[in-house]
C-alpha cells in the first residue's frame, strides 16, 4: 500500500521507508533497501539515539551507491517528525527490543505500514499494545522470522501439512549456542532482561514460531525451569572463568579471556560501538562474567498446543557446538532434523569481520551439516535432501528480504508472519518466563490471548 502525495492527486509508485534503530542487524535492511529493492522503494530515513551511528551506516550506503546523497538522519525523539516530513510509507523497527512497541504503534498511527525485527516486542502489556494499534489503523505489521524462509525449514512445513507422518503428537526440540554465539549475549544489552525479555523471549521467539508455524496452532499452557548457570558473576568465579575487568577495550585482563570482544580488531564494530559509545556510553564488548547479567543461559520449557501436540524444548548458550536437533512424532512415523552450523569451538579466536559470531560454515574445519529424515512406520528411513541457497539462515534472509520488500507473490507455505504471529511467538516465552518465576505452570491465554 502506498501514501498518497498530497501534493498531487495520483499514488507515489515508489514507497518510501525509514529504517529506525542503526545497530549492526539493521544494515541487512539499509542494503537491501538501497540495493536489490531500490527500484520498488527508496530509502528515505534513519532514525537512531546515537548520530555515529547513523552516519556510520550512510558511508556504508554512499561508498556502495556513490551516485546518491546520505539518507536524511534524525535524532530518536524526532521519530514523528521524520515521518511527517520525508512523507513516510513503510518503517523498518531494529531498534532495542524494549523500544519496538514505541515505534510500531507511533508508525501505525501516522498511516505507516511496519516490518519489526523480531521479537516483536518484550512483554504482554506492549504486544497488545501493538495488536491494538494495528486493529485501530487497519494497517500492516511484518514480523522478520528468517527462519521460516530457509529450504529446510520450508521442507519439513511441507512434509507435515502433506500428512508424512500423520498427526503429530509431540516434539522434541534442542537448540545450542555455542562459546562465541552463546557468549555475545552477555556482552551486550541483552544481558539485561528489562531490555531483551531474556532469551525465551529474544532468541528463542524464532523457535516458538517454527513450532507455532510447523503444527499449524498456538499454545495453551507453559512450564519452565532453568537459571543462570554459565555466565554471570558467581558462576565465573566460582569456575576460576572470571577476569578482571568490565570491558575488554583497553583492559590487559582481557586479552587472555576467549570470551571477550576486542572491538578494536573490527573496522565495523569499531565504527558502529567504539566509536560511537561517546554519545552513549553503551560498551559492546561487557565481561561474560561480570555483574549485572539479569537473564538465564540455560533454560527447559515444556508447552502443550491446542491441536494436543507437546514440545519439549531445551536452549543451551554455553555449549562447545552449535546448532539444533529437532524431531516430530506422528500417528504414522517421526521426522528428524539435525543442523550443525559449527561442530566445535575453536578458542581465542578474534573476529575481524562484522560479527563477533563466527558461524562454522564461515570456519572451514568447524563446519557441520544438515540432515533431514523421515521415518514412517514399517519403511526405511529416507533422507531428504535440500538444497540452500546463498546468505545467512541458509539463504533464508534474501528469501525473506525478498517477500517483505519485493513484488508480493502467493506462498501456498504461509512464510509472511504478521503480528498476531508475532504475539503467539513472545507469548511462549513470556508465559516460560511467569513459570520460572512462580515455578507453576502458566495458561497462555491468561496471560495474552492470541
Amino acid at each position: 500500500m502506498t501514501r498518497q502525495d498530497p501534493g498531487t492527486d495520483s499514488l507515489e509508485r515508489r514507497r518510501r521507508a525509514a529504517v529506525v534503530g542503526l545497530g549492526a542487524r539493521a544494515r541487512m535492511f539499509t542494503e537491501a533497501l538501497t540495493g536489490p529493492f531500490a527500484d520498488r522503494i527508496d530509502l528515505v530515513g534513519l532514525c537512531d539515539t546515537n548520530a555515529r551511528r547513523m552516519a556510520v551506516h550512510n558511508d556504508w550506503i554512499t561508498a556502495d551507491h556513490p551516485s546518491r546523497a546520505p539518507v536524511p538522519a534524525y535524532g530518536a525523539g524526532e521519530f514523528a517528525e521524520m515521518l511527517r516530513r520525508e512523507r513516510v510509507d513503510l518503517v523498518v523497527v531494529t531498534s532495542v527490543d524494549r523500544t519496538h512497541d514505541h515505534y510500531i504503534v507511533g508508525a501505525l498511527e501516522a498511516g505507516c505500514d511496519v516490518v519489526t525485527e523480531k521479537p516483536m516486542t518484550t512483554d504482554a502489556e506492549r504486544a497488545r499494545r501493538i495488536l491494538d494499534a494495528r486493529r485501530r489503523t487497519g494497517r500492516e505489521v511484518r514480523v522478520s522470522f528468517n527462519y521460516r524462509y530457509n529450504p529446510v525449514h520450508s521442507a519439513v512445513r511441507q512434509l507435515i501439512a502433506g500428512g508424512e507422518i500423520g498427526e503429530v503428537g509431540s516434539v522434541h526440540f534442542e537448540w545450542l549456542l555455542d562459546l562465541r554465539h552463546g557468549a555475545d549475549y552477555f556482552r551486550r544489552w541483552h544481558r539485561d532482561r528489562a531490555d531483551s525479555g531474556g532469551l525465551l523471549v529474544h532468541k528463542s521467539t524464532h523457535h516458538f514460531d517454527l513450532v507455532n508455524w510447523w503444527l499449524d496452532s498456538r499454545p495453551e499452557t507453559v512450564f519452565a525451569q532453568g537459571g543462570l548457570f554459565f555466565y554471570g558473576e558467581e558462576a565465573g568465579r566460582r569456575r576460576g572463568l572470571a577476569r578482571d575487568y568490565d570491558r575488554a577495550h583497553g583492559s590487559p585482563a582481557a586479552e587472555g579471556d576467549p570470551f571477550a570482544l576486542h572491538l578494536k580488531d573490527s573496522p565495523v564494530l569499531s565504527a558502529l560501538y567504539l566509536d560511537a559509545e561517546r554519545e552513549d556510553g553503551y560498551h559492546r564488548d561487557q565481561n561474560v562474567f561480570g555483574p549485572g547479567v539479569t537473564i538465564e543461559d540455560d533454560m527447559a520449557v515444556l508447552v502443550r498446543y491446542a491441536s494436543g501436540a507437546t514440545l519439549t524444548y531445551h536452549l543451551t548458550a554455553y555449549a562447545p557446538w552449535e546448532g539444533y536437533r529437532i524431531s516430530f512424532n506422528g500417528s504414522e512415523g517421526r521426522i528428524e532434523l539435525l543442523v550443525e552450523e559449527s561442530t566445535w569451538t575453536r578458542p581465542h579466536v578474534r573476529t575481524t569481520g562484522a560479527s563477533p559470531v563466527l558461524h562454522g560454515a564461515e570456519a572451514d574445519d568447524q563446519a557441520g551439516r544438515t540432515e533431514l529424515l523421515v521415518r514412517r512406520h514399517w519403511e526405511r528411513p529416507r533422507e531428504v535432501k535440500v538444497a540452500t541457497g546463498e546468505g545467512g539462515h541458509g539463504g533464508g534472509d534474501v528469501r525473506m528480504l525478498a517477500d517483505l520488500f519485493g513484488e508480493r507473490v502467493p506462498d501456498g507455505l504461509g512464510r509472511a508472519a504478521d503480528a498476531v504471529d508475532g504475539a503467539r511467538s513472545l507469548v511462549t516465552g513470556l508465559a516460560a518466563n511467569r513459570s520460572l518465576e512462580t515455578g507453576r505452570p502458566v495458561v497462555a491465554g491468561e496471560l495474552l490471548d492470541v
